[in-house]
């Protein structure tokens, strides 16, 4: 496939900070390795690494010609009429399509395109600082480079996993264990105050100032919501849960399995912050609320997530996540609201504020039961 013909693009270097391993650590890729997690990483300042960065725009309506200009710049050896290209259409706001010239795609660059104004919802510096720290620390392909509106990393060989296939025992467990991996990486050496409650309330503020006047009859009041989420901050800041570096998007589709290797990876990494672990538990939502985990498969999912940290499970641990999984599930629709109301994505469902509605009832159906847990003391 030919790359159309196009002036020189400016370059320079975009300088981050990565972080270096620590040496203590022996993240393999095995599932034994991920299962010792424990090893914490030591204090001191990261070192600076330079990330590639291109003055180039791809076009979100025709990314094709864009990514050509890109590989160009990556993969100078590749002979433009070989590139082979595929369109992923699993996204929900980012356009993707990879780049190769090998049938096995052992090689093979992803190019993906930011969908339009993200940016509200999205630090995409701090994206990138999280995909190298993830990189350092074996979770991560590699990032090639940055370009105006996106970026360029490695694709990871695998299969997108599916609601079916997170129940399988062996699956069940192996994503377990890599969140317990991901928990135990510290973003600066030493933890600072969660995230949470400021992207929380960042999401409600938009609602409340931007969207309020459209918003439908079956939306609950924003006076309504902000009750709740200063409800949420109250009693979720009394369970003193542990805060980590948390993925916070684990949708199906963001777990790649390797058979080959016998692992799974997560992908996307837009909106990692710091957070309290029990409650990255996303993949296992659905808006279909039937398929949610049964109390047994819950405990079991503790069970292998704070054994890999060489934990004990104390009795309370399931009455945390509950108020946690409680606070997601009363935050999150803002963010639905958002992307509808904005358009940042174009899936069928996201894109209607109905998906904010059914969750909105779902926090409000079970409020009642997570309330009358005993909470630690």
């Amino acid at each position: 496939m030919a790359v159309p013909p196009s002036a020189p693009q400016p370059r320079a270097s975009f300088h981050l900070r990565r972080h270096t391993p620590c040496p203590q650590c022996s993240w393999g890729m095995e599932e034994k390795a991920a299962a010792s997690a424990g090893c914490r990483e030591p204090p001191g300042p990261p070192r600076a690494a330079a990330v590639a960065y291109f003055g180039i725009s791809v076009d979100p309506d025709d990314i094709l010609p864009g990514a050509l200009r890109l590989i160009q710049e990556l993969r100078p050896h590749w002979k433009p009429e070989q590139v082979r290209t595929k369109r992923f259409t699993d996204g929900i706001t980012n356009k993707l399509v990879a780049c190769y010239v090998e049938e096995d795609m052992q090689d093979c660059v992803l190019v993906r395109v930011y969908g339009e104004r993200t940016e509200l919802l999205v630090d995409r510096e701090n994206e990138v600082r999280n995909f190298q720290l993830l990189r350092a620390h074996g979770c991560a392909p590699r990032l090639y480079c940055t370009f105006q509106n996106g970026l360029c990393y490695e694709y990871m060989q695998g299969v997108a996993l599916g609601p079916e296939h997170i129940r399988e025992p062996r699956l069940f467990r192996l994503i377990a264990l890599e969140m317990a991996k991901i928990h135990t990486i510290h973003a600066n050496g030493s933890l600072p105050k969660p995230t949470l409650w400021h992207k929380m309330y960042n999401y409600f503020t938009l609602v409340k100032n931007e969207i309020n006047p459209s918003l439908s009859a079956d939306v609950p009041k924003v006076e309504v919501l902000e009750q709740e989420l200063a409800w949420l901050k109250e009693h979720l800041s009394q369970l003193e849960s542990p805060v980590v570096f948390c993925h916070n998007d684990l949708l199906c589709k963001n777990i790649i399995y390797d058979s080959i290797k016998g692992h799974v990876r997560f992908i996307d990494y837009e909106i990692c912050w710091l957070a309290h672990y029990q409650g990255e538990r996303a993949l296992l939502q659905s808006l279909d609320y039937c398929l949610y985990p049964a109390r047994e498969d819950q405990l079991q999912w503790l069970r292998y997530t704070v054994q890999a940290q060489r934990e004990a499970v104390d009795p309370p641990r399931e009455q945390q996540v509950s108020m946690i999984l409680l606070t997601q599930a009363g935050g999150w629709p803002n963010w639905h609201l958002i992307s509808a109301y904005r358009g940042f994505t174009a899936h069928f469902l996201l894109s209607s504020p109905r998906y904010a509605v059914i969750r909105f009832n779902q926090y409000f159906k079970v409020k009642p039961q997570v309330s009358a847990l005993e909470m630690p003391k």
